[in-house]
């Protein structure tokens, strides 16, 4: 069995209908599973964050970095994927 290959995406913006469905829908059409999901809206601001495992993708994590740039910039938010060992190692004190 394949070790998960975990990455953290954040999206952060102003609240519009249809962000959660439209990250998911790019995430399940690439068969990025969604492990872990978390979101708030604050003052007309979205905040999501997500752990997901590539594992079963075909693409790399830099080919979904630059999909999910694009997407950002499409739907008005400002997404980033980074592995998350990376993420853990950046934010240890």
């Amino acid at each position: 069995m394949d070790k998960k290959q975990k990455a953290v995406i954040t999206v952060v913006g102003k609240d519009t209908v249809g962000i959660i469905a439209k990250v998911c829908t790019y995430l399940s059409d690439q068969k990025i599973n969604v492990l872990d999901i978390s979101q708030t809206i604050v003052q007309d601001f979205f905040n999501m964050m997500m752990i997901v495992d590539f594992s079963g993708s075909d693409k790399t994590l830099g080919d979904c970095q630059r999909d999910l740039d694009k997407l950002g910039e499409e739907i008005g938010v400002d997404i980033k994927c980074q592995r998350e060992e990376i993420f853990e190692k950046m934010h240890r004190i």
